[in-house]
């Protein structure tokens, strides 16, 4: 099939209609990055082809060269036959207007909190300026430290994660951005290797993936680290841990924000007495809390 397509196949149009067509076929999964076949084959032509991202008009009725379409067409049946998320196809992942490295080392950037940091965390952070130690916990491909460091020009970051596979991927991001001396990257179980640290700020893109659901993912997650995934029957796991240990890990006008994925009624009855400020997002408002270090259980 894939043969014909390149003898019969021209433009880049032509090409994103056979892209679409076979994503739908073979039923994949959007939800690294792409809502749609059309989304996904868009993002992964023009990632093949050297082109602009966001300029798919000017290109649409262009004849590719027969190299050209040797490379699109290889990557459209990697995507069909090995179910991988695009992003691992082409190690790379945007949270706005910002590139990263990826591999299958870490799972595929993706969070409500690269939203939130485009405010600044606004009103929760009065004086950006004055925000000066930070910690994303769980930090993968260093994606949320690195976003935590343009949004505050003075803060020392620690990077934690659990992985040092994923260390190795967050050094080459950090590294890319020129970070090296604002970001410090820790090898650790949560805290554990933090001992003594506190900070004006802790963000959280921990597991949270019940045992339920992780049983019945797409095929696409299965390419991910199930670590990052996973947190014990309910998915509230390491969110428990990082509730109870936080408050001695921030300042006293300290701040937490963690996401949680779908969670929220049950962490609300685990927790019936700890008043969680829901954060709104672009997917609405239960996906990620705020507490001040006053606030945490315990």
């Amino acid at each position: 099939m894939f043969t014909q397509a390149k003898n019969q196949l021209h433009t880049l149009r032509d090409l994103l209609r056979f892209a679409v067509s076979q994503f739908n076929k073979a039923n994949l999964f959007f939800g690294h990055g792409s809502a749609t076949a059309f989304d996904e084959a868009v993002y992964l032509v023009l990632s093949t082809l050297h082109l602009p991202l966001d300029q798919l008009e000017p290109f649409l009725d262009a004849h590719l060269t027969l190299t050209e379409k040797t490379q699109v067409l290889h990557m459209i049946e990697r995507r069909v036959t090995e179910k991988k998320p695009a992003a691992y196809l082409t190690n790379e992942a945007w949270l706005g207007d910002y590139r990263f490295y990826i591999d299958e080392r870490v799972i595929v950037p993706r969070s409500f909190i690269a939203e939130l940091l485009q405010t600044q965390l606004a009103p929760w952070i009065n004086d950006p300026d004055e925000l000066h130690s930070a910690l994303d916990l769980c930090t993968g491909s260093g994606c949320l430290a690195i976003l935590m460091a343009h949004a505050f020009n003075n803060a020392r970051i620690d990077a934690v994660d659990i992985s040092t596979d994923a260390l190795k991927v967050a050094l080459r991001n950090v590294t890319d951005y020129h970070l090296l001396k604002r970001i410090r990257l820790v090898q650790s179980d949560l805290f554990s290797g933090l001992p003594g640290q506190r900070y004006n700020l802790i963000i959280s893109n921990p597991p949270y993936v019940n045992a339920e659901s992780m049983a019945v993912l797409p095929k696409e997650y299965h390419h991910e680290p199930q670590i990052a995934l996973a947190s014990g029957d309910d998915g509230l796991d390491a969110t428990r841990e990082i509730l109870h240990q936080a408050a001695n890990h921030l300042t006293e006008q300290g701040i937490l924000i963690v996401e949680i994925g779908h969670n929220r009624k049950l962490l609300e009855q685990a927790f019936p007495r700890t008043p969680f400020t829901w954060l709104e997002t672009s997917a609405g408002d239960e996906f990620v809390f705020l507490l001040k270090r006053s606030q945490l259980p315990g």
